[in-house]
């Protein structure tokens, strides 16, 4: 599994999850869990997003395009 994918479980608390998976299918997925994802994008990727985008990403492969596209 790739660093993104298990930083993205550990926030989710998880030992496994997929790009397919659905954001709000998790247990742990509620705001707090949001502010975390805005917090690794920050500071693990240098790029900013909101709340908003990521509950348009959808999926844990949602949020990875987000960030990639907006690193570049």
């Amino acid at each position: 599994m790739d660093k993104f994918l298990e930083q993205i479980a550990d926030i989710l608390e998880e030992e496994h999850i997929n790009l397919s998976d659905k954001l709000v299918e998790f247990d742990a997925w509620d705001s707090l869990t949001q502010l975390s994802i805005i917090a690794l994008a920050d500071e693990e990727y240098g790029v900013t997003i909101s709340a908003a985008e990521i509950r348009e990403a959808e999926t844990v492969g949602g949020i990875k395009k987000l960030i990639e596209e907006k690193k570049a």
